[in-house]
C-alpha cells in the first residue's frame, strides 16, 4: 500500500517551486497534484494520455475542447488524450489531483 496526505504533497510541491508534483507512478497510471493560484494562467496543452481531474479545493472554470464548466471542491472532469484543455477564471487557489492513464510521459 502507498498512502499520501494532501497537505504534505502540497508542501513538497511548493518547496520544489513547481505547479505540478507527480507523486505516484505505476505501470498503468500516474498521479500528481496540480496547483494554480487565484488569477494564475494555466499554461498546459494537450497530453498524450487520458486524464481525470479531481478538484480538492478552489474554484475555476475549465474548458475541454469546446465545452466549458465551472469546477470546485468535489468536481471530477475527464479529459481525453490529445484534447486541448485549460483551467481559467481561477477565483480561489486551485488544488487538483490528476490521474494519467497510461502514465504521463
Amino acid at each position: 500500500m502507498k498512502a499520501f496526505r494532501l497537505d504534505e504533497l502540497d508542501a513538497e510541491r511548493a518547496a520544489n517551486q513547481g505547479a505540478y508534483l507527480q507523486f505516484l507512478r505505476e505501470r498503468n497510471m500516474s498521479v500528481g497534484l496540480y496547483a494554480l493560484n487565484a488569477g494564475d494562467t494555466d499554461p498546459q496543452g494537450p497530453h498524450a494520455e487520458d486524464e481525470v481531474y479531481v478538484v480538492v479545493s478552489g474554484r475555476a472554470a475549465i474548458t475541454v475542447g469546446t465545452e466549458t464548466t465551472e469546477v470546485a471542491r468535489g468536481s471530477v472532469v475527464y479529459v481525453p488524450a490529445g484534447v486541448q484543455h485549460r483551467f481559467h477564471h481561477i477565483s480561489e487557489d486551485l488544488r487538483v489531483l490528476v490521474v494519467f492513464s497510461p502514465p504521463e510521459s
